[in-house]
């Protein structure tokens, strides 16, 4: 039985799945501690009380964006841009093309040069062939920590050193990229696999209103209404498959995150920023 809380979720007008990282178990008998991280969904139309909220209730400092540039230029800045206070940061899992792959291009006057094909790129969908007798979700999450394994590590980085205040981790839905800094972020703080997967499960509660969102935007539109509700639904089954794969290869999260790089002393980083 899982002890994930409902209390968890924090009710914006400008979002359908944003919730605090707190009130989790972990291993040795602690909880997670509320108002560190939160994961989210696009953030781009958040009203003017969800911003006040944030930063004021929330204590909002610190956004990392695990969007691609295309899907950041095309949706445009979000309000929380504009809030002197609170840092932006960048790091996509997906392949981008061309040059200009670099949010910070976004935050230019003048939008970049880029390459004629930028805009196919902005969900690609990649894997090695050694995983293709995984479920297609559980290939594209592999694909994440083949293809960017260097961003996961710098948007754990920078959610260990974002220093006083809250963090937000968003990508698209906030349920697949998301999802996998989550799992690492949650395996650093000691939270069991099965309160990992339940915590990445969560979002199928929200999910036809998610969609509806998504649908609304001309950037998702396309992606959206090419497959039904059920399609984009988190299934347990994922997180518990990729969960039980990086354990038989690197002998765990925090193994596979040893060998990338994110080492002991950014673990206990991280570790006290989502623990009291």
């Amino acid at each position: 039985m899982t002890s994930v809380r409902s209390d968890r979720w924090l009710r914006l007008d400008g979002t359908t799945n944003t919730r605090d990282l707190g009130g989790l178990p972990t291993s040795d008998g602690g909880t997670t501690a509320f108002g560190r991280v939160l994961r989210s969904d696009n953030l781009q139309t958040l009203s003017d009380d969800d911003v006040r909220r944030l930063v004021e209730d929330v204590g909002l400092r610190e956004v990392v964006d695990l969007r691609t540039t295309a899907e950041v230029l095309l949706e445009g800045r979000g309000p929380l841009r504009a809030v002197d206070g609170v840092t932006h940061r960048h790091f996509t899992l997906l392949p981008e093309r061309g040059h200009h792959t670099d949010v910070f291009a976004v935050e230019e006057d003048d939008a970049p040069d880029l390459p004629a094909d930028w805009v196919e790129t902005i969900l690609p969908r990649q894997t090695t062939e050694d995983d293709e007798g995984e479920p297609p979700a559980v290939r594209a999450y592999l694909g994440y920590l083949h293809h960017r394994p260097e961003n996961v590590v710098a948007a754990l980085r920078a959610l260990a050193d974002g220093g006083e205040g809250a963090a937000v981790v968003h990508c698209a839905a906030g349920k697949d990229r998301t999802g996998v800094v989550v799992m690492f972020a949650l395996a650093v703080a000691g939270v069991p696999d099965q309160e990992i997967v339940a915590d990445y499960a969560m979002t199928a509660d929200v999910i036809d209103d998610l969609v509806a969102k998504l649908r609304d935007s001309p950037t998702y539109a396309e992606d959206m209404t090419r497959r039904d509700v059920a399609s984009h639904t988190p299934r347990a089954e994922t997180m518990r498959r990729l969960l039980e794969l990086l354990h038989e290869r690197h002998g765990g999260p925090l193994g596979w995150l040893d060998g990338h790089g994110f080492v002991a002393a950014d673990q206990a980083a991280l570790r006290a920023r989502l623990r009291d």
